[in-house]
């Protein structure tokens, strides 16, 4: 399926903790296309007060790089209604949903939203959804997850979906479900988000690399970390490379006057190109703009 034409143009989503001050302060410096406010696993039970009040300074602040503003909610309701009354505000582009089990419970939070959007004086809608499916339950329910409302990303939880399953994080353990997730997010034409790789490393190595770029050619469009030092790594195996652009703009050019002279299939570059090689490339070209932006 064609990818919406409303999703976001991320590659790197980059956790802070909305408490951690330092790093709300430094977050706009570190090139990430997407900054994830965390109030779930980072904040202690006893701070999750003080990390609702936090948003209203950190939302604003980690925007004035231009970029987009992601608020990770708790999974109990009883945790995840005063989460939403929080982080609904204007500047928020979207709430991030852990353990998401099915699209009842993904509706039911998009009501909650909508009531506090209007309160804001937002649009009803405004306000996207990531989910996140983290449990063996919900693995077979992840087709209807990624059709529901608001939905524009989804991934498969590594960490939680490997304890879950008493297994290690690792490719293999985590390569059926991970590709099921995949392919649910774009039949539904939304973003598949993640890697094969644990979400817990710190460091960009080449064999953190090795898996950026094999899951790339896999099909995932964007990737979460919870360390700085691995933003750039990720804008630059996800992102599209100059002369990957430069190459799929010549291919494009070349299909389409083969098109216009009544072909459907042409030989470029030592190889024959049809519509499905020429779609992949105007997807592509459509990610340009990723290339301009910082440290990509």
């Amino acid at each position: 399926m064609t990818p919406r034409p409303d999703l976001p143009l991320w590659r790197s989503l980059l956790f802070v903790p909305a408490t951690a001050e330092r790093f709300v302060a430094k977050a706009h410096l570190r090139g990430a296309d997407a900054i994830i406010l965390d109030l779930e696993d980072a904040v202690a039970p006893a701070e999750k007060d003080a990390a609702r009040h936090a948003l209203r300074a950190a939302v604003p602040a980690v925007a004035r790089g231009g970029a987009d503003v992601c608020v990770r909610i708790n999974r109990p309701l009883d945790l995840a209604v005063p989460d939403i009354a929080s982080a609904v505000a204007p500047g928020v582009t979207a709430l991030v949903v852990p353990k998401a089990m099915g699209a009842e419970h993904l509706t039911l939070l998009s009501e909650v939203i909508a009531a506090h959007e209007t309160a804001a004086g937002l649009a009803v809608g405004t306000v996207k959804l990531v989910a996140l499916v983290e449990e063996a339950e919900a693995l077979p329910r992840m087709a209807e997850i990624a059709r529901a409302p608001r939905m524009v990303a989804m991934a498969v939880g590594g960490e939680d979906l490997a304890t879950d399953l008493d297994a290690e994080p690792t490719a293999d353990s985590l390569y059926v479900a991970k590709m099921m997730g995949i392919h649910a997010a774009r039949a539904a034409g939304i973003l598949p988000m993640g890697s094969l790789g644990s979400v817990a490393g710190i460091g960009d190595t080449p064999e953190y690399r090795a898996v950026l770029r094999r899951s790339r050619a896999l099909g995932f469009a964007c990737a979460t970390c919870v360390h700085p030092a691995q933003v750039a790594a990720i804008n630059e195996e996800y992102g599209p490379r100059p002369e990957a652009l430069d190459h799929a703009r010549r291919l494009v050019a070349a299909f389409e006057a083969g098109v216009a002279r009544g072909l459907g299939a042409i030989e470029f570059e030592g190889a024959m190109v049809d519509l499905p090689v020429a779609e992949r490339a105007r997807r592509l070209i459509a990610r340009a703009p990723l290339s301009s932006r910082a440290a990509s």
